[in-house]
């Protein structure tokens, strides 16, 4: 089992006291799976996946990613986690501005020690962004800068993929064109992959489907 979480929970504070988001989630996510978490927005589908990516601390529970309990793990091995085991894509793309394509794919890689420029050369082709390596982030369209993001996090070779709404700015045939390339990539690397999406379309598409509400997946 690749991931395993049982009995999360997360607080926010509020005008009138902590506020519950997560109030005991379980969930488990093998290696090579595919998972779609859905829900109404605010009901914690984002915070659920910075929890287990690492960008958060969670209030009870335990996350385990690869046999290592992850959940009370300071700053610097949080930072250690996302560089060496878990991939994140988010909506807003984060592209490095001052980098070009290129160098904005074989960041992650290279801070993670596994750069593979076959590897590299692979994604570029299959997402096609061979024309577009010498290129700044401001120069490219939207569609193309979340390829450049997927590809980022694809060339690390992460264990797990969290993607929170990756195609949520894309246009619906755009969107269905770069799911068909994370998808096979993810595939191709043997990656776990958990995605949150609010398209129904998007989330029939993956191997498991789990509905966050009221703090709790159904």
């Amino acid at each position: 089992m690749l991931l395993e979480v049982d009995q999360l929970q997360k607080s926010y504070a509020g005008a009138e006291g902590p506020v519950p988001v997560l109030r005991g989630v379980d969930l488990t996510l093998q290696a090579g799976q595919t998972m779609a978490l859905t829900g109404e927005s605010g009901s914690g589908k984002s915070t659920l996946l910075h929890l287990i990516g690492g960008l958060d601390q969670a209030d009870g529970g335990t996350i385990v990613l690869d046999g290592a309990d992850v959940t009370h793990l300071g700053d610097a091995d949080r930072a250690a986690l996302r560089r060496d085991k878990v991939g994140l894509i988010f909506q807003q793309f984060n592209l490095i501005p001052s980098l070009d394509v290129a160098a904005n794919i074989a960041f992650q890689a290279r801070l993670a020690g596994r750069h593979d420029p076959d590897h590299v050369a692979r994604l570029v082709a299959a997402l096609g962004l061979g024309a577009q390596q010498s290129k700044y982030p401001e120069q490219l369209s939207g569609g193309q800068q979340q390829r450049v993001a997927i590809a980022r996090t694809l060339a690390a070779r992460p264990k797990l993929v969290l993607a929170d709404e990756p195609t949520g700015n894309l246009d619906e045939e755009t969107a269905a064109q770069v799911m068909d390339q994370m998808l096979a990539l993810v595939a191709e690397t043997g990656a776990a992959l958990m995605m949150v999406t609010h398209s129904p379309t998007l989330a029939a598409r993956m191997g498991q489907r789990l509905h966050l509400s009221g703090g709790l997946l159904a």
